[in-house]
């Protein structure tokens, strides 16, 4: 992912701006496995160090491609419901492990997994697919996605670009000592996150443990729906 994130996005940002980093995050929110919060910081840290691009347009690319690609995500899930992606999901990495944890986070937590899903690896990808298939009440899931999308795009992206400035300015004693705690900071939250998700992670597998091809749908409060 790095290589592709050097040797193909990086130049694109350089060519194409802001549209780009748009762009790689609606994919990755609709499903596919790209790397959108790589593009978003890399996109960041392009705007503090050339100033070619600006921050808050950035922002603003990142806010509406992550909101128009759940969207579509959420019209996928709906369309093909559980049992095709059951099927062919592990082709995107939707494993049955990951529909596991998608399912058992919406039966437990509804909406808030639509606004904070996106700061997990995870379910940023898959969060709106899976939103869907779970059939969702789509302005529910509307409000917690553009908000939820708009303070990750924020979030990242001008968290990103204010730490790219102040790396850059590392000429003093204290300047460097703020760097280094920035860093380490990002680096726990990040790290924080990733043991947060292995752990729910645990509990859906402990909570769906004999799930097969066959299991139905359930919406946000646990019971089952037919197709609408």
């Amino acid at each position: 992912m790095s290589t592709l994130l050097h040797d193909t996005i990086m130049p694109l940002i350089r060519h194409h701006g802001v549209v780009v980093v748009g762009g790689v995050t609606m994919l990755e929110s609709m499903g596919v496995p790209a790397p959108g919060e790589s593009a978003v910081i890399a996109g960041a840290l392009y705007a503090a160090a050339t100033h070619e691009i600006g921050i808050v347009p950035l922002v603003a690319a990142v806010a509406a491609g992550a909101i128009i690609g759940d969207n579509l995500g959420y019209i996928i899930g709906r369309s093909v419901g559980f049992r095709l992606i059951r099927r062919y999901g592990k082709h995107i990495g939707l494993t049955d492990a990951r529909i596991r944890l998608g399912r058992y986070l919406f039966q437990r937590h509804g909406s808030k997994v639509v606004f904070f899903g996106r700061f997990f690896s995870v379910l940023r990808t898959f969060a709106s697919v899976l939103a869907g298939a779970n059939r969702m009440d789509w302005r529910r899931f509307l409000v917690a996605n553009g908000l939820g999308g708009a303070l990750w795009a924020s979030t990242y992206g001008f968290g990103a670009y204010f730490l790219g400035h102040a790396v850059r300015r590392l000429e003093t004693p204290l300047a460097v000592a703020l760097g280094v705690l920035g860093a380490a900071t990002l680096g726990t939250a990040i790290f924080l996150l990733r043991r947060h998700e292995a752990r729910l992670q645990g509990e859906a597998d402990r909570a769906f443990p004999d799930e097969g091809p066959a299991a139905q749908p359930q919406s946000e409060t646990g019971s089952t729906r037919p197709p609408r």
